[in-house]
């Protein structure tokens, strides 16, 4: 009998403990569950973060200017990129040696206070190189005649910021009233087909800058 009772005691107590001892199992698992639902979502959180550093980072460097003959803008002052920024269109591109040629025809024209006080706009630059490629006669013989600088001048306007995205299968009407065309991707641009891009998205105060290797002439 007294055995019987000890058995019985015992069963209950064992059956007392056991779910004292799952729940303490299930707590610890619980426990490990949510430690590593915090691990994964602090590594998410910090993976998301990383994500969008990297594509901040990409963001920011597709906003900066691109081509071949950048290089060979001025590092600081008012010629550099930082420079320029900070001017008007007509000011910024006075500020640069590459586009004296193109600076002297908007003087000549009578276009710059036009340039400078316009918003939003879009200038594609041809370099002095691109005016050298004129025959000096006719070149010569455009800078003397107002009404036809003003209107292969202002074929180089548009009328809005464009982004190199823009640029990719574009056609835009200028200040001059008829249309350029753009096509390209990446840091490759073209104007009308042949015009290169050397060194484009300048920002000025007021403009996009695109400069070109070649003076873009209007149809008519």
């Amino acid at each position: 009998m007294n055995t019987r009772i000890r058995r019985t005691t015992g069963l209950l107590a064992a059956a007392a403990v056991l779910p004292l001892a799952l729940t303490a199992c299930s707590n610890g698992s619980g426990d490990a569950d949510k430690s590593d639902s915090a691990g994964t979502a602090t590594a998410s959180a910090t993976t998301g973060s990383d994500d969008m550093a990297g594509s901040g980072s990409s963001a920011s460097s597709m906003d900066q200017p691109f081509g071949p003959a950048c290089s060979s803008v001025p590092k600081d002052g008012a010629g550099s990129f930082d420079g320029m920024a900070k001017a008007p269109v007509a000011t910024a591109a006075s500020n640069n040696p590459a586009l004296s040629t193109l600076v002297a025809a908007v003087q000549k024209a009578g276009l710059a206070d036009t340039l400078n006080n316009a918003q939003n706009i879009t200038v594609f630059a041809p370099t002095d190189d691109a005016f050298a490629k004129i025959p000096k006669v006719t070149l010569d013989k455009v800078l003397n005649d107002k009404a036809q600088l003003t209107k292969i001048l202002t074929y180089h306007v548009v009328g809005q910021k464009l982004t190199p995205k823009d640029l990719e299968s574009g056609s835009f009407t200028t200040l001059e009233k008829s249309k350029i065309t753009t096509s390209g991707s990446g840091e490759s641009y073209t104007v009308n087909g042949s015009a290169k891009v050397v060194c484009g998205n300048v920002k000025t105060a007021n403009a996009n800058v695109y400069i070109v290797d070649t003076v873009l002439m209007p149809k008519s």
